[in-house]
């Protein structure tokens, strides 16, 4: 079950040059144009979702997971500088695993957006912030041939394990039992 401490859901996360906004489903249309780029699925699969694609996907996301002991959190990044959106990070936060309270990450940033460290900024506060919770583990799987989203995930704190699930790589981050107890 979700334990009291746990924010019912995600809050915007201000960074120096990027603001992590809560999804919302109005953010589709100008997240179709950033996510538009074929080859932001060359390790992931599928195709980009069209902006009525991408409106029922995130209608989907916004309800939330529908089980108590998991939360759906979805943000998108927003650059301040040029006030538009270049990307999302998610945590998909499992409280009452074997393992105690799991989350986890995911990224992605439109093409024009790469090489500027914009996921890497978004994924640090994103680790960052659910370090802050009663979170136990934070989890990304990574294609090992992916460097720059390996890259990503070292800066967030996380490091590679051997498991393996589905050709990618677990990297995990323990936070240590500082935060407060869970109830």
């Amino acid at each position: 079950m979700t334990p009291p401490t746990a924010p019912a859901g995600p809050g915007p996360i201000a960074t120096r040059r990027l603001v992590l906004e809560p999804l919302r489903v109005e953010h589709a249309e100008e997240m179709a144009a950033v996510l538009s780029d074929p080859r932001l699925h060359e390790f992931i699969g599928g195709t980009p979702y069209d902006a009525p694609g991408l409106r029922a996907r995130y209608t989907r996301l916004v309800a939330g997971s529908g089980d108590p002991a998991v939360s759906w959190w979805n943000w998108v990044i927003r650059l301040r500088a040029d006030d538009r959106l270049a990307g999302t990070v998610q945590a998909t936060v499992a409280w009452d695993t074997p393992e105690g309270a799991v989350a986890e990450v995911a990224w992605v940033v439109g093409t024009p957006w790469q090489g500027r460290g914009v996921a890497k900024e978004a994924a640090v506060a994103l680790v960052d912030r659910l370090a802050a919770l009663p979170v136990d583990r934070v989890i990304a799987h990574v294609h090992p041939a992916h460097p720059a989203s390996g890259s990503v995930a070292a800066a967030a704190g996380l490091a590679p394990t051997p498991v393996v699930v589905d050709g990618e790589t677990r990297w995990q981050r323990d936070i240590p039992p500082s935060h407060p107890p869970r109830g």
